[in-house]
Order: structure tokens, then sequence, then C-alpha cells
């Protein structure tokens, strides 16, 4: 298994491009199976979520190639299998966003439930809802969701659940009413900017979809749809990452590709702390532009809360808070979409940050520094915390479980390297202590009173992880 080892206290100065989005990627992939026409992406990046999509269609008759300029090509030549095999459908929640398209174009969808990061519970319910309004037939069986029609039929549909609008879901509805009879509205429909990516391909291939990163969406179904070729969006996570982490180690880096109007509330704040987000070429489109990013010497802290788009993205929460951990004074996140989404917390205290959390809220009071310490990845965006936490802290760090930042982030050690920082992939080569050493070491584990690794810890101030 892949670690990470990284030496913190390095500035970070350079030039990078953003790659495009996984989360826009994954629906539009997914969409090929809409179309027996020949569907081309280009600006996706070599992501292990990506290559697990594209093995899950490979098995639902999608011929698919890799290009090396960082383009797919899909075409459909076999719409016979309906069903797709757990040990893909596990790797990945965004595996459940083959449903729609699948449903719609083959009348059959029979889909394990998916996977995914592990932190808190993910309902699908809001897509079955919608595609039930829709006229599907919608049945579990053993783990497995199954889904039936003979031709979907336009509805009104409300997809606003507690947390806010379902992304995946929205995807999901809007791309089976692409054939579905008749006109579908969707209400309280999801706006993020990748489902307007989503929406504009979907119109190249000969849909009829008004309205998307609004919270109404109107489709007036067609016959069938074509090929198209379309550019996947920069990434937005992966944009507001790389500037933290020059914001964390007082650098001097420039991104091109920065999705700014996608970005809007995280800018926000981090201005509010003192980071400094200037548009080099400001006749640029704010869709895709460069940005300079530079920071004080001295971080303030600031009260986020995330919520759905145009808000603060849920999934830059735990990188934020590594930067608030060395800001001057306290600093308060509330997490109003996953509200278990604070893995990092543990680990990021490991690391001398004090973190005290209370339900879906943590008050982060910022220390001068961060120091080294061996500590582990629990799911993609904590991983990216870690990174970034490391490359600010004092001495050597080490992340194990780094496959998690493989599935939203192209070769993030080869990208930070490329700016000055001190960062190495390695392998683990660590070998078990012999059988007999085993028994002769426990007495003086308990001699000194050590029952576990979090016993041989500081306490941190943490709750609930």
């Amino acid at each position: 298994m892949d670690y990470f080892r990284i030496q913190g206290g390095r500035r970070l100065n350079g030039r990078i491009s953003v790659e495009g989005a996984k989360n826009a990627a994954l629906p539009l992939m997914a969409a090929s199976l809409l179309t027996t026409g020949r569907v081309k992406l280009t600006n996706v990046g070599p992501l292990a979520d990506i290559k697990n999509l594209g093995s899950l269609l490979e098995r639902l008759g999608v011929a698919i190639h890799f290009g090396d300029d960082d383009t797919i090509t899909l075409h459909t030549s076999d719409e016979s299998c309906v069903e797709t095999p757990y040990e893909i459908v596990k790797t990945m929640r965004a595996s459940i966003c083959v449903l729609g398209p699948m449903l719609a174009r083959r009348g059959r969808a029979v889909i394990s439930m998916p996977g995914g990061c592990a932190f808190g519970t993910r309902p699908i319910d809001l897509h079955l809802k919608g595609l039930a309004k829709l006229g599907a037939k919608i049945e579990m069986d053993g783990g497995n969701i199954i889904a039936t029609c003979d031709r979907l039929k336009g509805a009104t549909i409300f997809l606003g659940g507690p947390n806010g609008p379902t992304v995946l879901g929205t995807a999901n509805v809007m791309s089976a009413a692409t054939l579905a009879e008749g006109r579908t509205v969707i209400e309280s429909a999801a706006c993020e900017p990748e489902i307007v990516d989503l929406a504009n391909m979907l119109n190249r291939m000969g849909a009829k979809i008004r309205g998307a990163g609004s919270p109404r969406i109107i489709i007036d179904g067609v016959e069938a749809l074509g090929g198209c070729e379309h550019r996947v969006m920069p990434d937005r996570i992966v944009a507001g990452t790389y500037a933290i982490a020059a914001a964390m180690t007082n650098g001097d880096v420039t991104i091109d590709d920065f999705p700014y109007d996608s970005l809007l509330a995280a800018v926000n704040h981090l201005e509010e702390v003192g980071v400094h987000v200037t548009k080099v070429n400001p006749n640029d489109e704010d869709a895709r532009c460069s940005v300079r990013i530079s920071s004080n010497r001295v971080l303030r802290p600031t009260i986020i809360t995330t919520q759905p788009h145009p808000g603060f993205p849920t999934d830059l929460q735990a990188q934020f808070m590594a930067l608030l951990s060395i800001a001057d004074g306290n600093s308060i996140i509330t997490e109003k979409i996953y509200t278990e989404r604070f893995l990092h917390v543990a680990e990021l205290s490991r690391m001398g940050a004090q973190v005290y959390r209370q339900g879906s809220t943590a008050v982060i009071s910022g220390v001068r520094h961060l120091h080294g310490a061996p500590v582990m990845a629990s799911d993609l965006r904590a991983s990216a915390c870690l990174v970034l936490a490391a490359l600010a802290a004092e001495g050597e760090t080490t992340i194990s479980r780094v496959y998690h930042l493989d599935r939203g982030y192209s070769g993030m050690e080869r990208v930070l390297t490329s700016l000055g920082a001190d960062i190495e992939r390695c392998k683990e080569t660590k070998a078990e202590p012999a059988e007999d050493a085993v028994p002769a070491m426990l007495p003086s584990i308990r001699g000194a009173g050590l029952t576990s690794r979090a016993a041989q810890e500081p306490l941190a101030k943490t709750e609930g992880n």
C-alpha cells in the first residue's frame, strides 16, 4: 500500500493548471448509456474513480478508449446487459449515476447499492422516488435495486431533502427524463456547476433541457439522443485545495483553468482569512480564468457553514479546517451536508491542531505551528486535509492509505513537487513481527500500561471520532 512522506516547511511557488472535474466526468460518462452514438470527453484525468466507472460501463456494453491526451471515447455497442457487478459498484458511490440513463434507454436496470467514502449515511431514496415519479417500478432484492419501465413519462418531481437537493439524484432524474415522453419539471433541483455541465452535454446530444443551475429544471423528452464531443469543466475542489495549499505555506502560486464563478463562496472565505485571490487576466471568462494565490503571514479566523451550491462546498470543509488550524484565533465550522464528515479531526489533532467537535460543529483554535506525525487517511477530502497540514507542519509527516487521494486528484504528489514541495510517494515495506516475538513483547506493553495506539498518544481535543 502506498503512503506519502512529506517534509514540511517549504513555500510553494510556481504555476499549475486545474484538471477536469471528477464529479462532472462521472455523470457525463454514464450519459453515454443514453445513446448508441459516439461520445468523446476531453480534459478527463486518469483518476481511480474514472477507471472504475469505465470498467463498470464496459460490463454494460460500452466500448471505451482512454487516450493519451486526457480524452475518453465511449461507444455503446451492446445494450443487452442491465446488471452492475457488486465488486465494482462497492468502490464508488457515483456508480449510482448509471441507473437513470440505463433505465431510460434499456427499460431495466439492476444495480447494487453503492459504496464510496465512509463518513456517514448518504441515502439514495430521492433518486428512486424521482424515477418512480417518471413511471419506473422500483424493487429491492438482496441489496440490489431493480428498476423497470416501458417508457418513462414526464412528471413534476420534487428533489429537496433534509440536507438540501441531491446532486447525483438530480443528474440521474435529469438524464432519464431526456428520453421520457412529455415534459418533466424538477423542483428543488441541485444547482451545482456539475449539473450545468451535464445539461450542456445532454443538449449537445439532442436533449431539450432548460434551467440547469437553478432550482427548477425543465426537460422536454425526445425520441433519441446522438453522440457529441464535450470538454469537462475544471475541478473546483481541486482548484480550491491547491489554493489552500499555497496559502498555508505562505506561497505564491498561479492557477490556470481556475473555475472562479463556481468557487465564489470559497473565495470569499479565503479573502476573509487573509488569502489574496487575484485574477491574472481580468478579461478572461470567470468559468475558466487564471488566478494568483498569495497570503498574509498572519491568517485570520472565520466562521463557515457548508451548504448546497452556491453556498460553501462540503468537499472543501476538511481542507479549510487545515488552513484554520494555523489561523490566529478561534474559527467555527458547521457541517450541514454530511454531519459525520469529521474523520480528519482526530488525525489533524495528532499533528498539534486544537479542534473541539460537538455534533455537526467544530471549533478550531489556531496554533502557531503544526508538527509532523504519522497519520492515516480515512476518505478522499480528509486525505487532502492531511497533505495540506503536512506541507505547513514542522518536520516529517507520513500519510498512509493515500489511495483515497487517487480517486479525486491526478498525481497530487507530482503537482506539489512541481511547486517546490518535499513530498514522495513510497511503498510500505513493513515486515510483520516474528511469531515467537509477539508474546515477548506483551509483558513490556502491559508493564507500561499501554493497551492501544490511542493510549500511546496525547489526548486529542475531539469528540465522536
